[in-house]
């Protein structure tokens, strides 16, 4: 699970712009291809660059959790609802560093590659889906994490509330691993293209260790400080 998590932090950070649109926009399936592959590259590359302030905010987020609604669901049962909860506090942790650190950067990687085409239709969608997921995780809000969980108890655990039926779905319907090259893109690269692949990989290894260091440890603190079964 929290490998998704990880990688859902990368979609939304800074890339630089890769060049005019009219060259994005043509040139046919190698220079899509090319177009992509530094998106995600440059993607990945601010991404990592953002590893520290990412940190800080899941802290954040730990930290403010504590203060605010320490064993709000003491004695709740583990069902489908708190697996709904359990999702929520993942997407809290997940919108939370997109907000802080992404949102212009992650835009401007949505235009560059929202605009590619290749002769390939399949392939033409994935990319598609994959940026217009992106696009909704940028501009999905913050979930008020305390005040739904309190409203569970509330109610004697039986029923989660209006605004949690409505994110914990959508936050998991677009939570995406950025940085993903689909299969097909393989049969238009060119050998230049290799030494960014493996460093896009390095990178990505990187974030990962962070995520396993850092990510999974936050969610397990925060389930802990609510007293909230997955």
């Amino acid at each position: 699970m929290f490998a998704r998590f990880a990688l859902a932090l990368l979609a939304t950070l800074a890339v630089v712009a890769l060049g005019p649109a009219s060259a994005l926009a043509g040139g046919g399936d190698v220079a899509s291809t090319k177009a992509y592959i530094q998106a995600n590259y440059r993607l990945v590359q601010a991404t990592t660059s953002k590893i520290g302030p990412i940190e800080a905010t899941l802290r954040g987020v730990r930290s403010q959790i504590r203060r605010e609604c320490p064993m709000a669901a003491a004695g709740s049962p583990q069902n489908p609802d708190s697996e709904q909860l359990s999702n929520e506090v993942i997407g809290t942790m997940v919108t939370s560093a997109v907000h802080l650190v992404e949102v212009p950067a992650s835009r401007e990687f949505v235009r560059i590659a929202e605009r590619l085409t290749w002769s390939n239709r399949a392939l033409t969608r994935t990319v598609h889906a994959y940026v217009s997921k992106a696009k909704g995780l940028v501009t999905l809000a913050q979930p008020k994490l305390c005040s739904d969980v309190r409203s569970w108890a509330a109610s004697g655990f039986r029923t989660l509330p209006a605004s949690t039926v409505s994110f914990a779905p959508r936050f998991m319907s677009i939570w995406i691993a950025p940085g993903e090259l689909p299969a097909a893109l393989a049969r238009y690269e060119t050998p230049e293209e290799r030494p960014l692949l493996r460093r896009t990989k390095q990178l990505e290894a990187k974030f990962t260790e962070m995520e396993a260091r850092a990510g999974v440890e936050t969610w397990g603190e925060i389930m802990d400080t609510l007293a909230l079964l997955p």
